[in-house]
């Protein structure tokens, strides 16, 4: 297991924004679905990008960026070079995401503000990340994946500018070329290698699991580089030959990851299956059929089939991994912060108390409900039963809002 410090742990009250902002974002994301038209859907739809960047940016991103300022220094066991900067980073993220999705949806002169506003914010990130990192004297596998990551973020926010000022009518580009080089480089080489890095710390903390091999992972995240790499290069250069072989490269890597996760289970000593462990499990199932749906999707050609892949990915995975999470992670800061000085002065909680048990069933039924019936509705083009199942969705995040404010406020 790796071994994490907390002696550098920013306060909760800079990281408590992110995850309230996030939830919500979550909510209006499952309301802004019932706007989709499946039985006409195209992954080139105004409204599912406008959808795709409102969960990406508003909710996953939001949510990653709370996590990783208090992550980053508790992995590195360094502290923030100025963590100031986040009180920045929520803000611009927050005002920039609501201009790109107003900026597809209603007026495209938008999308030029709000991309200059979540690259901004993206950019502070991304500075005090690597300023963080360069105090670090040894890099662990975590670490590297962490650098990694965020050269892809790097590359993927540029590709994002690039798309902005062209849906904004200020220069002329391959449009589908830069949305590929663009989700690859965010969803693939950002988002899915940092949970890749973090599931090595996460996992084993939350379930006590020790003396699993880390190799599977390792291979995993430089397999997933070369893939994101190898399509970035294909679109710049259209070379349009190697797509295939990144895109199936991309698949062994999840599976790969996939094994890593299971290795990490098989060794656990805590052995509750609570709510953090239902949503991995959730997560994980949608994740295995996202890939098979992925890999037929590589050989069929089929649209339908890439955009469930990449819903199974965002409403199943995506979803179900970060809100388990923080049914741990915001208990433990709250304890952390209010709790952890009246040790041994008078009788305090213990985490699983802060959390809302029926509560959070509740949102993990609804949700899981939600996911099951919305893709059946996907993939069957039948408008009713998919927007039945936003319904569900939409149930599932506010319980999940009304889950976290209760976590904060626990006295």
């Amino acid at each position: 297991m790796t071994q994490i410090s907390q002696d550098f742990a920013p306060p909760f009250k800079l990281i408590a924004p992110y995850f309230i902002i996030g939830s919500i974002f979550y909510f209006l994301s499952t309301l802004y679905s019932f706007n989709l038209d499946i039985s006409e859907i195209s992954i080139h739809s105004t409204n599912l990008l406008s959808l795709a960047h409102l969960f990406l940016l508003g909710f996953a991103m939001m949510v990653i960026f709370g996590a990783m300022a208090q992550l980053i220094p508790v992995t590195l066991e360094v502290g923030h070079f100025s963590v100031e900067f986040y009180y920045l980073i929520y803000p611009f993220l927050l005002i920039g995401t609501i201009l790109m999705v107003l900026g597809f949806s209603v007026n495209s002169t938008l999308l030029q503000y709000g991309g200059i506003l979540v690259f901004i914010s993206m950019i502070i990130f991304l500075a005090e990340t690597f300023l963080t990192i360069n105090k670090v004297k040894q890099y662990s596998n975590v670490i590297k994946s962490i650098v990694v990551s965020n050269i892809f973020l790097t590359l993927g926010i540029i590709f994002g500018i690039i798309m902005a000022l062209t849906y904004a009518g200020q220069i002329n580009t391959n449009i589908e070329e830069i949305l590929k080089a663009h989700v690859y480089s965010v969803i693939l080489g950002y988002i899915t290698i940092t949970i890749m890095a973090l599931s090595l710390v996460l996992i084993p903390m939350f379930g006590l699991s020790h003396n699993f091999s880390q190799k599977p992972l390792n291979n995993a995240v430089i397999l997933m580089s070369i893939s994101t790499t190898f399509v970035i290069i294909s679109s710049i250069f259209s070379i349009a030959i190697i797509d295939k072989l990144a895109y199936l490269l991309s698949v062994v890597s999840l599976a790969i990851y996939f094994y890593q996760v299971y290795l990490i289970f098989k060794t656990r000593a805590r052995k509750e299956n609570d709510i953090y462990v239902l949503s991995l499990f959730v997560a994980f199932i949608a994740f295995v059929l996202s890939i098979i749906t992925g890999f037929l999707w590589i050989f069929i050609g089929n649209e339908r089939l890439l955009i469930t892949t990449a819903w199974l990915m965002f409403c199943g995975f995506f979803t179900f991994v970060i809100i388990g999470h923080l049914y741990k992670i915001i208990p433990f800061l709250v304890w952390f912060e209010k709790f952890s000085p009246l040790v041994g002065k008078q009788k305090v909680p213990m985490l699983m108390d802060m959390v809302p048990k029926k509560a959070s069933y509740y949102q993990f039924t609804f949700t899981l409900l939600g996911t099951i019936v919305s893709t059946f509705g996907l993939i069957l083009a039948e408008n009713s039963l998919f927007k039945a199942g936003i319904s569900f969705l939409a149930i599932g995040a506010i319980f999940l809002i009304n889950n976290i404010i209760y976590i904060i406020r626990y006295k």
